[in-house]
């Protein structure tokens, strides 16, 4: 009869002894150290300038069709959103109102940082299926629709970082604070002298009743 208990045993002690070897080689002789497959495989983040985005490409016509395929069930065929998915299209000229409309053309800064989002949590239910190609498409598809790109602009990893967004500087407004003062274009962060000016105080309405000494 096999024995199943001696084997796995084995298993374990072995496993604690590899353990134990890579954990020698760690500050604190926890864990162990990490392949270059395993961090590859959490490496995926773009930055705003484009860098660290994969090798890839693709443009709008082949977005529609993949788009398509897996956004336009949330958020509609051109991108007008359903039900209470956020839409992707429009919004120009939303954002400082009472219902500011958050889409690509409107809010998102940087191209990279879309692809970035897509990759890593789109589509809903089904996160990092798409493949660099299909996501660079739908990037595209989605700055076309928002009319920032040609339909036949070619997105790759060269120039994605370049894509010129309207909304690239709505990031860096003036701090409205009066309290902020402001010193060679740079907020002052200490022995700055504001002004203060009492606008009102606080009325005595007496609502607080007396005790009765009677």
């Amino acid at each position: 009869m096999f024995d199943w208990v001696k084997l796995l045993t084995l298993i374990i002690t072995s496993l604690f002894f590899m353990n134990s070897v890579f954990a020698s080689e760690r500050k604190f002789n926890l864990g162990k150290i990490a392949l270059k497959k395993e961090v590859a495989g959490w490496d995926i983040d773009v930055r705003p300038d484009g860098k660290g985005a994969p090798i890839g490409k693709g443009n709008a016509i082949k977005g529609e069709e993949i788009y398509a395929e897996v956004c336009a069930s949330c958020h509609g065929d051109f991108g007008e959103g359903i039900d209470r998915w956020p839409e992707l299209v429009g919004g120009h000229d939303s954002l400082d109102t009472h219902d500011p409309i958050k889409t690509t053309g409107s809010y998102w800064p940087y191209a990279s940082t879309i692809y970035d989002y897509i990759y890593r949590a789109m589509p809903f239910g089904a996160a990092q299926s798409l493949s660099h190609d299909e996501t660079y498409q739908i990037v595209a598809y989605l700055l076309y629709m928002n009319e920032i790109i040609e339909e036949d602009f070619e997105l790759t990893e060269k120039n994605i970082g370049k894509i010129k967004m309207p909304n690239r500087n709505g990031f860096l407004l003036p701090d409205p604070r009066p309290d902020v003062k402001i010193i060679n274009g740079k907020p002052c962060m200490k022995n700055c002298t504001v002004p203060l000016k009492i606008i009102g105080k606080a009325r005595d309405i007496d609502v607080t009743p007396e005790e009765n000494k009677s």
